[in-house]
């Protein structure tokens, strides 16, 4: 749908020199959908489950929160990106505002995130499988997904912009439906059912504020993926026009369909019920309606999350790695480009998931939790290289390319203080709470090494050229 902006009234920027060389096949339409569905990831159909159980009613406080924070975070993401048009994205942006160590450190950070959640959305979608056929061995079905998506993403970025397209629609149909479903039952004008009014929401803290933090940091990570859409946007034949669309409808996509329909579903069923946790809380809420094989059909919807997940981060990774390679922070193999797909960094990518896979099979006790544990806090060191850039960026822009300012952070720079205050804040929780505190500990042991290792290769660079590194 189009949106009111002021008019961008010079040449669109060009890309940045680190894009897929030829490959610029993906569409207004696949962009678009890629943003309305990146919003709806397995985080939240999965994960919402014991944000609920922690939080009780109040969990609808906790996304709005962090939903909030998210918003400011994709201003600033998208103001950049749509100024700098790059398949690195945040990586290319720090590398320009703060220097190379910070592009290495943000990069390599996000792929090893991004290439061990495809290895878990595998797993996740093949319990789902095996679920509905017993017996059949969830490694195999891991394989196929994997062997799918890779295929997927070796040939023209145009199959997966298509895929994405057809798997966002349907997580898009599917939450539209529950929320209209849920609202009409809410009113009490659903046939067959009674509208539960305000019952379930009497006990609204639960466990009180310690409830709502572990909700809070729960619902923080449920975000993860809104990035995919400014690294795909570099590929697409309107970068700049793909990313401002996106930020600009990122507020009342996260107010629906994260925000809604946990208002929905803490209405409709008791933030107790053990099937909250067991089933999803989405088709718990069905089930609450009594509406025949809903469950089974929402158990469909989370397997396409899954995949969809599954497909992107196949997508990003090696978006990235090729990113990071063309900018001199790895093995030039991974920069190979044929067809206009850096097929080296797909193959290498699914190569890393899948070897995830196969730690949590070889060694589920220490070597796959440690793993977990490292990644973490990662979409946190994300953000705040973001916010950090954005800072510096954007007073660089001002002086230099006010025409390239298409989009703008909105209350500049007081929003981006408070931004970066707010993540502040959530490493202060995740360091108060001993599961999270682990994971701090070894994301923040991660960021440290590659931070060095960026710096030690930019001290390495800077002696070769006989200078300081020059920021483009």
């Amino acid at each position: 749908m189009p949106h009111r902006s002021t008019p961008v009234t010079a040449p669109p920027p060009t890309r940045d020199d680190d894009a897929v060389p030829g490959s610029h096949g993906l569409k207004q339409r696949h962009l678009s959908m890629i943003a309305l569905g990146g919003v709806i990831g397995a985080g939240l159909f999965v994960g919402s489950g014991s944000a609920i159980a922690a939080a009780g009613p109040s969990v609808v406080v906790a996304y709005t929160v962090s939903g909030l924070l998210v918003m400011l975070v994709m201003r600033m993401l998208g103001e950049m990106s749509a100024a700098y048009p790059s398949s690195g994205s945040f990586s290319a942006h720090a590398e320009r505002a703060i220097g190379p160590w910070a592009g290495f450190t943000a990069g390599w950070s996000f792929w090893v995130l991004l290439c061990t959640a495809v290895g878990l959305e595998g797993i996740g979608a093949a319990k789902i499988v095996t679920g509905w056929l017993p017996g059949t061995p969830e490694w195999a079905w891991v394989a196929l997904f994997m062997v799918v998506f890779c295929a997927t993403n070796l040939a023209a970025v145009r199959s997966f912009g298509e895929f994405e397209f057809w798997f966002a629609a349907l997580k898009v149909g599917a939450i539209g439906l529950f929320l209209v479903l849920g609202v009409l039952a809410v009113a009490g004008v659903l046939p067959g059912t009674d509208s539960p009014g305000a019952s379930n929401l009497t006990d609204f803290l639960p466990h009180g504020g310690q409830g709502l933090v572990i909700g809070l940091l729960a619902s923080v990570f449920a975000y993860g993926g809104l990035e995919t859409v400014t690294i795909a946007a570099a590929e697409s034949e309107d970068p700049v026009r793909g990313v401002a669309g996106a930020v600009r409808t990122a507020m009342w996509r996260i107010a629906l369909f994260y925000v809604g329909s946990m208002a929905v579903v803490v209405t409709l069923v008791p933030w107790d019920s053990p099937e909250v946790v067991a089933k999803g809380p989405y088709v718990a809420a069905l089930d609450h309606l009594g509406i025949p094989g809903a469950g089974q059909v929402m158990n469909v919807v989370v397997l396409v999350a899954l995949l969809s997940a599954m497909n992107a981060n196949v997508y990003g990774s090696s978006r990235i790695a090729h990113s990071l390679v063309r900018r001199g922070h790895g093995p030039g193999a991974l920069a190979r480009v044929s067809g206009g797909v850096p097929r080296t960094a797909v193959l290498t990518s699914c190569f890393f998931g899948f070897g995830c896979v196969v730690l949590s099979y070889w060694r589920p006790d220490d070597v796959f939790p440690w793993l977990l544990n490292m990644i973490g806090g990662v979409i946190l060191v994300v953000w705040i290289f973001i916010a950090v850039s954005q800072l510096l960026l954007r007073r660089r822009l001002v002086r230099e390319s006010p025409e390239r300012l298409v989009v703008r952070m909105w209350a500049f720079p007081y929003l981006t203080w408070l931004a970066l205050a707010g993540m502040a804040a959530v490493l202060v929780l995740m360091a108060r709470e001993p599961d999270t505190r682990v994971q701090l500990y070894y994301t923040g042991g991660m960021t440290a090494v590659l931070a060095a290792v960026g710096r030690a290769r930019q001290r390495r660079r800077t002696d070769r050229a006989g200078g300081a590194p020059a920021r483009t």
